[in-house]
C-alpha cells in the first residue's frame, strides 16, 4: 500500500514520533485510524438515533415550505 501525506501531515506524524509517544510513523497512523474508526461509528449511531426520533416522534402538521420559509426568516 503507498499513501501520500500533505507537508503538514508529515510535520504532525514526525513531531508525534519525536515526542516519543510513538515508535515509528506506522504507530501514528494506526492510531489515527483507530480513532477515525470511533469517531465514526459514534457519528452515525448518533445519526441513526436522531433518524428513529424522528419516525417515533409526533407528526408535524407543517408543510415543507412553511419549513424552509420559517428557517429563512430565522437568519
Amino acid at each position: 500500500m503507498n499513501i501520500s501525506f500533505t507537508e503538514k501531515q508529515e510535520k504532525y506524524i514526525a513531531s508525534q514520533v519525536k515526542s516519543g509517544d510513538f515508535q515509528n510513523a506506522s504507530e501514528v497512523v494506526r492510531d489515527a485510524l483507530r480513532l477515525h474508526e470511533v469517531y465514526r461509528n459514534k457519528i452515525i449511531e448518533e445519526l441513526q438515533a436522531e433518524i428513529t426520533k424522528g419516525w417515533d416522534g409526533p407528526t408535524s402538521k407543517r408543510q415543507i415550505k412553511d419549513i424552509i420559509k420559517d428557517k429563512r426568516k430565522a437568519r
